[in-house]
């Protein structure tokens, strides 16, 4: 893994690591347990249960990368085996980033009135555009993953990748816009209750790790990346992110399961209230349940919010008196 000599005819260019598979199966194993556990115990399967489906992805991913560590020369077994690893892989980091939305947009639902964004809005934009990045992650990674794609086959699974990076990297710097944009208004307002800040905390670290990973995975497309199995000088002239082992697993690997086991230690169920109709009254101290205000807004207006994020054409929310609604102290969740 450390040498960086391309071995003629393997399916990962190298001969690969036969330990380290076998750690990171048994890690994410190990996380997406604790996952399912805490949705069963915080009842929040809804929340975060896409991290639960993502550890149980990664777990497949790098058990398939175990069995090709010990059968990596081309064959079609072979090549099918790969390929599908590469997928379960590469496939779940914009899942978590889906996931990560929806959290955001049920946090907003806890202080709807500081919401740069409509609560309901928030996963429904971005998830739009992470929809659009799957499709173009899947099949670029699904052409370029496989070395017995002709050269034109690979170039466009390399520009397809290249694309979906760079949507998700704009995609990510936006979010974190957001998130600080109501985290900003959150402290000036004086609300710090823990089921805002700690969950947007978490939100931050994470996305931090998928931001490093997106751009690792960038410039390791930016370089070489077509590989001729039977060409030893053109396997040395290739990028060496993709000669060196050792990249994949600290920048894609260990930041992946750093940012799933990030969210078993900080599960956002723990402290956001389970009935999204539940929300922090302005005081800042008391918890209120109620119905969501109905937005009547002109269409042009609800775009513009959206595009703006807030700064144009927001709601006005209306102080109903508490009478009005069931009020209760802020609970210690």
């Amino acid at each position: 893994m450390e040498d960086g000599q391309p071995v003629p005819g393997s399916l990962f260019v190298y001969a690969p690591n036969k330990g380290a598979p076998i750690f990171f199966s048994l890690a994410f194993a190990a996380s997406a347990v604790g996952h399912i556990w805490q949705c069963y115990r915080y009842n929040c399967f809804k929340l975060i249960g896409l991290h639960s489906i993502c550890a149980v992805l990664f777990t497949a991913g790098y058990a398939l990368r175990e069995y090709g560590s010990f059968n990596y020369l081309y064959s079609t077994q072979n090549l099918i085996i790969y390929i599908l690893s590469q997928v379960f892989i590469y496939v779940c980091p914009p899942l978590l980033e889906l996931a990560n939305y929806h959290i955001l947009g049920r946090i907003l639902y806890y202080v709807p009135y500081l919401a740069p964004l409509p609560p309901g809005r928030v996963l429904s934009t971005f998830g739009a555009l992470i929809a659009l990045v799957e499709t173009l992650n899947a099949l670029g990674v699904s052409l370029s993953a496989n070395p017995s794609s002709s050269h034109s086959q690979q170039e466009l699974g390399t520009r397809l990748t290249i694309a979906a990076l760079a949507i998700q990297l704009v995609v990510i710097v936006i979010f974190i816009a957001l998130a600080a944009i109501f985290h900003r208004r959150c402290a000036k307002a004086n609300i710090h209750a823990k089921a805002v800040s700690t969950p947007l905390i978490t939100l931050y670290m994470s996305m931090l790790l998928i931001l490093i990973r997106c751009i690792y995975r960038l410039i390791e497309h930016m370089g070489n990346t077509t590989v001729q199995l039977d060409d030893l000088q053109a396997l040395k002239n290739l990028s060496p992110i993709l000669r060196y082992e050792w990249f994949f697993y600290i920048f894609e690997a260990a930041l992946m399961l750093t940012n799933s086991v990030l969210w078993n230690v900080r599960n956002p169920g723990r402290y956001l209230p389970r009935n999204y109709h539940v929300y922090l009254a302005q005081d800042g101290r008391t918890e209120v349940e109620g119905e969501d205000q109905s937005d009547d807004r002109p269409l042009l207006a609800k775009v513009g919010s959206v595009l703006t994020f807030g700064f144009l054409f927001r709601k006005k929310i209306e102080n109903r008196p508490f009478e009005e609604l069931q009020s209760f102290p802020v609970s210690n969740r």
